[in-house]
């Protein structure tokens, strides 16, 4: 487990190519110094951050809020108490530079509680303090969306797998479900008159079509499933005996994540609804504001106000790297031409049927075939 101290206002992971994960870090400000946007490397072997950044930028005229990460790991969105900048990371040398860039419908928008790329890229969300929803097409910035009453005030926003629909959930308990390619409203999720609608994500394996939430029921935390042709609840389990204050998905969909108000982590495995591992009092007191999962590790990096970033290494089967499935593969091949062979000396085959008494023995090739002489003639 490796962690950065400090207080933190998010952090998230940048994808990059042959497994070199970057992360990008938010911290406030203090009274010596501006809030900040920094960007670590990413140790697998020892599953830690480096000690100092690869790039920083100051951000001088406001705090910032939020931050969404394009999956494809090149644009970089960060919301801060003025509006949105787009961030471009540029080689310069061994290090980085963050290049800032004007997005001019959220330039001067205030603040963005929650920003959020959808899983291919092509969708872009903004949710505001007040409930302001606004959905655009990335990266032309085409609006779709812009509903300034989505809710009395955001919990969480998630786009769905192939980016057609948008579920976005109010600090009132509500749920909304919304179209993106019309940008309209399509349904809100039904709930019981004590249930309130609180973390949201949906599936991501391709082949669930559900809809998770984490749903508080009097006192009982819950993770209730809707199924997303009929958005009908179709049953709910009690996976955490505490509230929940953060939800996310792997990004093959085979595992949930669940941060607790009092610093616990637990893992759910998908296809079985059941912990598969649990870190307690991982940020001993606090709230886990955020987790997300490694693009290419089974990592989890979760973060609070007073433990900062921390990276766990989670207690579950690990994945199968391709040398091994093609290792599998040959293996299996070698077996089925062993097992070919043997089976081939010992079965009656044409040549082995035993031969009676007054049988001929068998021929020779060239009486079936003929001598390479007559081939010769013929052809």
């Amino acid at each position: 487990m490796g962690s950065n101290q400090g207080s933190i206002t998010f952090a998230s992971w940048i994808r990059r190519p042959e497994n070199n994960h970057l992360v990008v870090l938010g911290k406030p400000r203090t009274p010596s110094t501006p809030s900040q946007i920094q960007i670590f490397s990413f140790d697998s072997k020892n599953n830690s951050l480096a000690s100092s950044p690869k790039a920083e930028y100051a951000c001088e005229d406001g705090d910032v809020v939020s931050v969404a990460v394009h999956p494809c790991g090149d644009d970089i969105v960060c919301s801060t108490t003025n509006g949105c900048i787009l961030f471009e990371l540029v080689p310069q040398g061994q290090d980085l530079k963050l290049l800032a860039k004007d997005l001019p419908l959220l330039k001067d928008v205030g603040p963005q509680k929650i920003v959020v790329f959808s899983a291919d890229g092509s969708r872009f969300a903004a949710a505001d303090v007040d409930g302001h929803l606004r959905i655009f097409e990335w990266p032309n910035m085409r609006i779709l969306l812009d509903e300034p009453r989505a809710h009395k005030s955001f919990r969480d926003l998630d786009f769905s797998l192939d980016s057609e629909f948008l579920v976005s959930t109010s600090t009132d308990g509500s749920a909304r479900i919304w179209k993106t390619n019309e940008g309209v409203p399509l349904t809100s999720l039904t709930r019981d008159s004590d249930e309130k609608i609180e973390c949201c994500r949906f599936s991501r394996d391709g082949t669930k079509p559900f809809l998770f939430c984490t749903v508080q029921k009097g006192g009982r935390a819950l993770t209730a499933v809707w199924d997303i042709f009929t958005w009908n609840k179709i049953g709910h389990k009690k996976l955490s005996r505490k509230p929940v204050s953060v939800l996310s998905t792997s990004l093959d969909g085979k595992y949930l994540a669940f941060g607790s108000n009092d610093g616990d982590l637990l893992v759910v495995e998908v296809k079985k609804m059941e912990i598969c591992h649990w870190s307690k009092k991982l940020h001993l007191g606090t709230s886990i504001l955020s987790i997300e999962f490694c693009p290419s590790e089974r990592v989890a990096m979760s973060t609070s106000s007073e433990w900062g970033a921390v990276v766990t290494k989670l207690n579950v089967p690990a994945d199968w790297k391709d040398w091994q499935i093609y290792l599998v593969l040959l293996g299996l091949f070698l077996a089925s031409a062993v097992a070919f062979y043997i089976f081939f000396q010992n079965s009656d085959s044409f040549w082995n049927f035993p031969l009676g008494q007054d049988q001929p023995a068998k021929p020779a090739i060239e009486a079936i075939m003929g001598d390479s002489q007559t081939l010769d003639d013929i052809l």
